[in-house]
């Protein structure tokens, strides 16, 4: 008796194609945001400058938005 053999190779699974990947933020956001960012910046200064009696204050509310903006990206980040 012979045994049956099957002619075709064995070959491995093939997987679907991938859809192409987008860009983790969208230039256009991260492009804004610094926009943003530079003009209350350049607004904080000219406070500080014009305004010397506003410094502390001022100083207290950008360490608090610095830590909040580290935290953000650490979280998006994870």
């Amino acid at each position: 008796m012979s045994t049956a053999t099957d002619p075709q190779p064995q070959t491995p699974q093939q997987q679907p194609p991938r859809p192409p990947q987008q860009p983790a933020t969208d230039p256009l956001l991260t492009l804004c945001l610094v926009i943003v960012g530079a003009v209350v910046l350049a607004t904080a200064g000219y406070m500080c400058v014009a305004h010397p009696s506003l410094t502390g204050p001022i100083a207290t509310v950008a360490g608090a938005l610095a830590a909040a903006v580290g935290v953000a990206v650490a979280v998006c980040r994870r």
